[in-house]
């Protein structure tokens, strides 16, 4: 099953949305890599570690803001791991959601990468 590790910078934040993920989803494995030495911030050391904890698993990466982006993208690279990491380039809060529930299917990393990128665009409210 694809696994779902949220970057951010603030770990409270991925904290709390890997809690509302878990309550939703509770069969998929779903990591956060978030804060920068007890502060804010990202750091590729803590999101490799994260990583090769699934050494052969697929996984999709959710990240807040674009250093956490490049961040993840140079811990692939560290890990030498860019075969196993999808990225999506999606709203954090949404599209983790919409990825824990694809990936809760069984759904590959590009199924789950193309869900969690497709939520942004869905509304919230219904049009009054």
């Amino acid at each position: 099953m694809t696994k779902i590790l949220l970057v951010s910078h603030s770990e409270k934040l991925a904290e709390g949305l890997k809690e509302l993920l878990q309550q939703m989803q509770p069969d998929v494995d779903i990591e956060a890599a978030a804060g920068d030495s007890g502060g804010i911030g990202t750091d590729p050391d803590t999101i490799s570690t994260k990583l090769q904890a699934w050494k052969e698993e697929e996984i999709v990466v959710l990240f807040d803001l674009g250093s956490a982006w490049m961040n993840t993208d140079l811990a692939a690279e560290m890990s030498g791991m860019e075969e196993q990491v999808t990225i999506a380039d999606a709203a954090f809060v949404e599209g983790a959601l919409a990825a824990v529930m694809e990936a809760g299917f069984g759904s590959s990393a590009a199924r789950v990468k193309a869900a969690a990128e497709a939520a942004g665009s869905q509304k919230k409210r219904p049009e009054a």
